[in-house]
């Protein structure tokens, strides 16, 4: 998901190039994968029949299907004591997420990555919830109207019209403030600290560790830091 990608040619087209894995030829056209990443973690699998898929369902809940409430999404996310950020990723704790819809919801929630599941309060929870489901609506009808004109090639987590996610360092659209982020592995979380922690400047893993106790707390910190 994050380096594949499928694209549209002509029909019996042919792979070109290292990055070209698999070629799928239909009477009115041939679908390639193609993998853009140096570590190669694509794979394809052939299942038969319905209850093949189910065997492979990591398990999440399932937010739009009939009798979702909040009730059963806050279940779901407190089954085990984690950060919002880790809860809202993981497949088997909630349905069709991801990454950097995360970071959408959580700052239309306006609450931390880091918070703990087990300290949300009722408000916190209602607020997620309603921005988890209105998220999700919104970029499903956004990329379904994209679809919909022309078979999608550029396939992007990163979209300019997003609020935080993939804009370090760009303005929040509600506050203004400069939007931070953190970094870890292939991944990073985007997030306002003016609007989702109070202020606070979430520590980065390997900056802050560098940094030691240079590192900035607030923003007021981060920016006379920057003017140093």
């Amino acid at each position: 998901m994050i380096a594949g990608r499928l694209h549209w040619k002509p029909p019996l087209a042919k792979l070109a190039g290292r990055n070209a894995l698999l070629a799928l030829d239909f009477p009115n056209g041939t679908l390639t994968l193609t993998e853009a990443g140096s570590k190669r973690r694509a794979s394809l699998h052939i299942l038969r029949g319905e209850q093949a898929l189910y065997d492979i369902d990591p398990g999440g809940y399932e937010l739009f299907s009939p009798g979702t409430d909040l009730s059963g999404f806050r279940t779901a996310l407190t089954r085990e004591n984690r950060t919002l950020k880790r809860a809202l990723t993981d497949p088997r704790l909630i349905s069709g997420v991801g990454n950097a819809y995360s970071d959408e919801i959580l700052h239309a929630a306006q609450l931390s990555p880091i918070a703990l599941t087990h300290k949300l309060t009722d408000n916190d929870w209602e607020r997620l919830f309603a921005a988890t489901l209105s998220t999700l609506t919104l970029w499903t009808d956004r990329l379904t109207a994209e679809a919909g004109k022309a078979f999608p090639e550029k396939v992007t987590a990163f979209r300019p019209d997003m609020a935080v996610h993939g804009r370090y360092g760009q303005p929040c659209p509600r506050c203004g403030q400069p939007i931070q982020r953190i970094r870890y592995a292939d991944n990073e979380t985007d997030y306002c600290a003016q609007c989702q922690t109070g202020g606070k400047v979430l520590a980065d893993r390997s900056l802050s560790r560098l940094l030691g106790k240079d590192w900035p707390r607030t923003l007021d910190e981060l920016e006379a830091l920057k003017r140093k």
